[in-house]
């Protein structure tokens, strides 16, 4: 006979995020990839105590770890906001039926301008740049460049052809460009140009998202295919974070 509702245990997603340390990580993470020294300081904890909570959250499988590409004595966190989304919906469903979640489309129309940042310009922030602007028809401008620019990765050109979006006219740009240009979201896609990240007119809001360079993978053409994957699940969810700023804007 099955268990009357609410007799049953909590949901494993209620066990993982229900205390406070934990729920102020994810809503820290929510927002960007983050090292553990700087969640160390929104939090005002010490880093034992951080460090426990965020192996709590991994083993929950709700965040990943990826080892800094600019010191490599250091890590980045990141929410896995696609699996969380997965766990809220199967938590409401445990409580009710009616209560399943399903994945919302953006509230509004996004809209403002986005820079995103790598070092090279050559693959990560032009496909960044070309996906956001096709995902928008070009209502959110979206720009892209690096501290170092390099010809574009042919790898980039065809992964972004083989899901219709055209990168055969990009030209790789220095950061200098964009000097005295105003954003409403600098985004660094490389932790070595998180730490020389310039100055924005207005101080626009400063989101990392830490990513491994494609081109520095022996796999090749799949690491191009995955880092393509992953950026088009970030900007999905960017969507949301745009259309509820322009939503406040207007």
């Amino acid at each position: 006979m099955p268990e009357a509702v609410g007799t049953i245990a909590p949901p494993a997603f209620v066990t993982a995020v229900g205390h406070p340390v934990r729920w102020r990580l994810l809503s820290e993470l929510a927002c960007g990839d983050l090292a553990v020294r700087e969640l160390t300081a929104l939090l005002g904890q010490p880093q034992n105590l951080v460090s426990y909570h965020l192996g709590k959250l991994r083993k929950a499988e709700l965040v990943t770890v990826r080892r800094s590409s600019a010191d490599g004595r250091d890590t980045y966190y990141s929410l896995d906001l696609a699996h969380c989304g997965d766990l809220l919906s199967g938590t409401g469903a445990a409580l009710h039926p009616g209560l399943r979640l399903t994945h919302p489309r953006p509230a509004g129309s996004p809209t403002g301008r986005v820079l995103f940042l790598c070092t090279g310009n050559s693959s990560r922030s032009q496909m960044a740049e070309a996906l956001l602007r096709d995902r928008t028809g070009g209502a959110v401008e979206s720009f892209s460049a690096g501290s170092r620019p390099k010809p574009i990765h042919p790898h980039a050109v065809s992964v972004m052809a083989a899901r219709g979006v055209d990168l055969a006219e990009a030209r790789p740009k220095h950061s200098d460009e964009f000097t005295g240009q105003r954003f409403d979201q600098v985004i660094t896609l490389c932790d070595r140009v998180k730490e020389v990240c310039p100055e924005f007119s207005g101080h626009p809001r400063r989101v990392h998202w830490s990513i491994p360079d494609p081109a520095a993978d022996p796999a090749g053409l799949p690491a191009f295919e995955r880092i393509a994957d992953e950026l088009a699940q970030r900007i999905g969810f960017l969507l949301h974070t745009l259309a509820v700023r322009s939503e406040k804007d207007s």
